[in-house]
């Protein structure tokens, strides 16, 4: 991975929900912050491991930076997200962004990203672009991902190659325009049902290359349950839209 101290465009909020990633959080939350004017928002959902004291020796370390919520209720990465959004909006930024805290995301990345929220809404950080890879990424889990992207554009009309990626930048005027109250996905389908919103919304949606690396410390938090709700949302969402696909962008 590429070490930078690179600025960033706008002024930009990064969301980091977590559940369990004491060993990853203080790795990452520094390389987050070696870009200057980069904030950060960590979510922990009650992580049993002590993520959520880690996450605060953090907001000591680096004051004015770095902002800790403590959720309550029921779990979930699309829960998390769901009350992280608007929170985040309502701060004087211009963009936010949302990264996994597995070490997946490469901080590297962010500088790119938000540099091209000025020519679309939505930008991705993509694992299928042009340009972009796996590392040490197991051959089925890869496999899975790339059947999930088809049947995802199939069921929905969404036109970018990566529509389950969880590194993204949004322009706060489009976080803005969501109904977040009508989100309902708690785990991954969440990716996908945000898009579909946006894509609906009229918004234009990006895709950055990015070098995705797989997890070494911590699990997966891909369960069953989580994955019958990501074949079932796209479904659900399209019959929100009654059938209306969106626009091609």
């Amino acid at each position: 991975m590429t070490h930078t101290n690179a600025p960033v465009s706008k002024r930009a909020l990064v969301i980091l929900p977590t559940l369990n990633e004491a060993t990853n959080l203080p790795l990452l939350v520094p390389r987050i912050l070696e870009h200057d004017g980069l904030r950060l928002m960590i979510v922990d959902d009650r992580s049993p491991d002590g993520t959520g004291d880690v996450a605060d020796g953090l907001a000591r370390q680096f004051p004015g930076r770095v902002e800790v919520v403590h959720r309550v209720g029921a779990r979930g990465l699309g829960l998390a997200y769901a009350e992280a959004f608007p929170r985040a909006a309502a701060s004087e930024v211009d963009v936010i962004c949302q990264m996994d805290a597995d070490l997946s995301h490469d901080p590297s990345h962010l500088p790119a990203m938000i540099a091209a929220t000025e020519q679309h809404d939505v930008v991705i950080g993509s694992r299928y672009a042009d340009g972009a890879g796996l590392v040490d990424f197991p051959g089925y889990r890869a496999a899975l991902s790339r059947g999930a992207n088809a049947y995802v554009r199939a069921v929905t009309g969404l036109g970018a190659r990566d529509c389950t990626s969880g590194y993204r930048c949004w322009r706060r005027s489009a976080v803005r325009r969501i109904r977040w109250d009508l989100i309902g996905a708690e785990g991954f389908a969440f990716l996908v049902e945000t898009l579909c919103e946006a894509a609906h919304l009229g918004c234009t949606i990006g895709e950055v290359p990015v070098i995705f690396v797989g997890r070494k410390h911590g699990a997966s938090k891909l369960t069953g349950r989580v994955f019958r709700e990501s074949l079932v949302v796209p479904w659900r969402v399209l019959m929100r839209f009654r059938g209306r696909r969106p626009t091609p962008r």
